[in-house]
């Protein structure tokens, strides 16, 4: 439910709720082939490549497009565009959501023809992928069944996926493994039935495990995703050739990914500095499709990632040193360790706090830093960002402070938009999504 609430401070009228961030159903073609819980909504990059008066002839960039909102946009609407994101899940997901070049009728012939196979395996083991997993039926004892390698199934959440559908998973993923035709969007759409109904998770301000189901269909969910990509394939009549490249990449690091002086817009949301592990949220797929296998793995992964919670901090990190001199973002981090020994707190990761808050904002600085040079003169940039409360019910007005990061670096301010507000779990106060308007003047 939307509603209008006036802001005490400013006097103005704002929008709250979370239907902001939905899909509008003219949406959901491509963008719902699979699609982060905390992504940012498609019209929200429409409103900003016509503020910015960005056209065909440009290119526009997304240093952390996610499940690729703004490159899939872009795309749609026929402008270039480049992403680049370090979590290898995220990146495969946006390569394949932008990659319309295959024929849709021998992506369906080809799924159809594997789902059989995969159903006829399982009836041969006395497995019956029913859609409806309830109906009493006389079944033989199973076989042994599929797992996946002990050091792979430690990355899971416990309980997130029951053994009966990881074996059924694993027989299909098998298959797919094999086919040419259509496997990047099998393989995506079998990412999205985990997440969305053959595993045991739930998703609120955090992921979680819910209520342990020892059934659910696997390969007709499968073929149902599919299906919808197939129909959304058919669908797209234009634009299927213009440019999109996505980078699995660090963010930090672009020196080698783009041009210099190519890019005429930016529109992105990095990660908000919070205990949320944005690893985690996709840890089902990311482990079962086989992008991280074992903790170093997973560790490498996170590595290349901004940091922007305690659960992926390092003792060589150094992006703090970017903001040393800053002097909003020490007096913040110096409350949080304040109220931190006041409260007697002594764990390991409440420790981080403080120091969380400096690497993340000091990793934006060399971000925004290392992208100075791509930059064409009077390039506009749109990040969506959000305060935040999680460490100690410190307030952190992330856009506030990520304005006076560019500010510094050279960067114009041109404003700050609200986007939306949410109730925070920890003060019970509103925080502001924003989204922190810059102009690129060129260098001096």
């Amino acid at each position: 439910m939307i509603t209008l609430v006036q802001d005490e401070k400013t006097g103005r009228r704002e929008r709250r709720g979370a239907d902001l961030n939905k899909l509008e159903p003219s949406d959901h073609p491509v963008h719902n082939w699979y699609r982060f819980v905390l992504s940012y909504p498609p019209h929200l990059v429409r409103q900003y490549l016509e503020k910015f008066e960005v056209g065909a002839r440009d290119l526009v960039l997304d240093p952390f497009c996610g499940t690729g909102t703004t490159p899939v946009e872009c795309k749609k609407l026929g402008i270039s565009s480049v992403g680049i994101e370090a979590h290898p899940m995220s990146h495969f997901a946006s390569s394949t959501k932008v990659d319309w070049r295959e024929n849709p009728d021998q992506v369906e012939h080809h799924a159809v023809a594997l789902a059989g196979k995969v159903l006829a395996q399982l009836d041969r083991q006395g497995i019956i992928d029913d859609p409806q997993p309830n109906l009493i039926r006389e079944t033989s004892p199973l076989p042994p069944l599929l797992s996946l390698p002990e050091e792979a199934h430690k990355l899971l959440l416990l309980n997130s996926i029951s053994p009966l559908p990881l074996h059924k998973t694993l027989a299909l993923l098998s298959e797919i493994d094999l086919c040419g035709t259509g496997r990047n969007y099998f393989r995506l759409a079998l990412a999205k039935s985990l997440v969305s109904s053959i595993g045991n998770l739930h998703f609120g301000p955090e992921v979680g495990v819910g209520p342990k189901k020892e059934d659910a269909p696997v390969v007709s969910t499968w073929l149902g995703n599919v299906l919808q990509m197939v129909g959304d394939l058919r669908g797209i009549k234009r634009h299927r050739n213009t440019s999109c490249l996505i980078h699995n990449a660090d963010s930090r690091q672009m020196q080698r990914l783009l041009k210099p002086s190519s890019v005429d817009a930016v529109i992105t949301s990095p990660p908000y500095p919070n205990e949320k592990d944005y690893t985690r949220t996709t840890r089902l797929e990311t482990v079962i499709l086989g992008f991280a296998s074992d903790k170093q793995q997973m560790r490498a992964l996170k590595r290349s990632m901004l940091r922007s919670n305690t659960r992926g901090v390092y003792k060589e990190d150094a992006d703090d040193q970017w903001v040393k001199n800053h002097r909003g973002i020490q007096t913040i981090a110096r409350e949080i360790e304040d109220r931190r020994i006041q409260m007697g707190k002594t764990s390991g990761f409440e420790r981080l706090y403080a120091r969380v808050t400096k690497l993340y904002f000091g990793g934006m600085a060399r971000h925004l830093f290392e992208l100075r040079p791509f930059l064409r003169k009077g390039a506009r940039l749109a990040y969506v960002v959000g305060d935040q409360a999680s460490y100690l019910r410190v307030m952190i007005r992330t856009g506030t402070i990520l304005a006076s990061i560019a500010e510094d670096l050279g960067y114009v301010v041109e404003d700050i938009h609200l986007f939306r507000t949410r109730l925070s779990t920890a003060t019970r106060d509103q925080l502001r999504e924003e989204v922190v308007v810059l102009k690129w003047p060129g260098i001096k």
